[in-house]
């Protein structure tokens, strides 16, 4: 009877310690246990100044919304609007084509094959209704090549460029599919896994995430594009998301607050080295039509400093992860053993750290390289030596977003843990705070062993 009665608060041998292994157990199946109040006030001491700083670069740099310029009707800079294909028919290609003679050139390349598929083949003539805007109801024709990558099919939903300046004719043409359904289904399924496994805080999380596009959406962007110092907004903005996250997600506690602190070192860091090594390497941001689209609109927007904010961003949810866990991790060695001093909590935490760096930093790496495939594919097609495709701006950009991002990771470990031992080896179980939760949360298990 007795042993039943102990299985749901303490282990099965007690330990040797009265005061701090009661309060160690009464924790370990809950909530982080209290640190001290002296360590709380250090803990704020820091935070909070740094929390009002980043409201009042909130407030300083809030833009207000994004600047209006005229449309240039290139890429995602264009009027779009929604479409439905309502017929498809097979037509000869020679009958829709500008010229409908057989081509003469050399058929064994891309380019001739593809004229003459265009000359020969039979081509697809889709009628398109406009489902939006001032022409709702209007439609009109796209013609579809046999070797085109897209095919269109009846009743596909697609998106629909518009063009005012265009003859009446030729306003509008079909620019992409709506693929509206399946990723609204897929984001519901990834909401629903997230809250079935995590549940309350599941919950946290995704509403966490919610803000984070939020401070994107409404803050980071507009203000880059109102012409502040890109780095500066990252930081701003990147701070307030690691704040609202870190605190929704896992509460307002020392724990967190140790988190918090090393994902700052850690972004700190990035900043710096990004800052040094986007200089140094001469990389201008500038790269593709994308980015040279924004430099033509915005030509004041520092795009290398917008490749440096891509950085800090992009390695804000990975050092998350990695400062949870090790601080977690920490904590959780000592309340398994509240005689570990200082030095042992850090040793046990690193080597905990060391498994994480290598899969983290293996993962990041694998992450950017799935991103830069067709590019990688590109180099090997054109036989390029590593040197060359590493020199090129393109891959230059990749290799120091990945290795200032992973240098990054791998010093938020012993930072973190180093911050994470000396709070929590500072604690005194026996304090007049801890003492006060003890009994709130500890249970039978607590007063049994009175």
């Amino acid at each position: 009877m007795t042993s039943t009665q102990q299985s749901p608060s303490s282990p099965p041998h007690p330990p040797h310690v009265q005061g701090g292994g009661g309060h160690g157990h009464s924790h370990s199946h809950g909530p982080a246990a209290p640190v001290s109040k002296h360590l709380r006030k250090v803990i704020a001491a820091v935070l909070i100044p740094f929390s009002v700083a980043v409201v009042v670069g909130l407030v300083v740099l809030w833009p207000g919304g994004a600047p209006s310029h005229a449309r240039t009707g290139v890429g995602f800079d264009r009027q779009t609007q929604q479409g439905t294909v309502t017929q498809v028919d097979k037509v000869d290609c020679r009958s829709v084509n500008a010229s409908g003679d057989t081509p003469t050139g050399d058929t064994s390349t891309a380019e001739g094959r593809s004229a003459e598929q265009q000359a020969k083949g039979t081509c697809e003539k889709a009628t398109v209704r406009v489902d939006g805007g001032k022409d709702t109801g209007h439609t009109f024709t796209e013609i579809v090549q046999p070797d085109s990558p897209r095919q269109l099919h009846e009743n596909q939903k697609v998106i629909v460029a518009y063009a005012p300046d265009a003859p009446k004719e030729l306003q509008y043409s079909v620019t992409d599919v709506n693929r509206r359904l399946p990723m609204t289904l897929l984001a519901g399924i990834f909401a629903l896994a997230v809250v079935v496994v995590g549940r309350l805080r599941g919950v946290m999380a995704l509403v966490a995430l919610a803000v984070s596009f939020m401070v994107l959406t409404f803050f980071i962007l507009p203000a880059i594009l109102q012409g502040s110092n890109p780095l500066v907004v990252a930081v701003v903005g990147a701070s307030a998301i690691m704040l609202i996250a870190l605190y929704m997600c896992h509460g307002p506690t020392a724990r967190t607050s140790v988190a918090v602190l090393g994902t700052l070192v850690s972004l700190l860091l990035i900043g710096l080295l990004g800052s040094l090594f986007i200089g140094w390497a001469a990389l201008t941001g500038n790269t593709d039509d994308n980015t040279g689209l924004i430099h033509g609109l915005y030509p004041s927007i520092d795009m290398s400093g917008l490749l440096l904010a891509g950085v800090i961003i992009g390695s804000l949810g990975v050092l998350d992860d990695v400062t949870v866990t090790q601080t977690s991790a920490v904590w959780e060695l000592h309340q398994a053993d509240p005689t570990m001093g200082r030095r042992g909590l850090y040793r046990a935490g690193i080597r905990i750290g060391r498994d994480h760096i290598a899969s983290v930093v293996n993962t990041l790496v694998l992450a950017y390289a799935g991103a830069a495939l067709p590019l990688l594919l590109l180099f090997s097609i054109a036989q390029s030596s590593v040197g060359t495709v590493a020199n090129s701006e393109l891959v230059a950009e990749e290799i120091v977003r990945t290795l200032v991002g992973s240098i990054g990771l791998v010093a938020s470990v012993p930072v973190t843990t180093a911050l994470a031992a000396l709070v929590v080896s500072a604690d005194r179980p026996g304090s007049p705070s801890a003492a006060a939760a003890g009994p709130a949360r500890g249970g039978r298990g607590r007063r049994r062993k009175r």
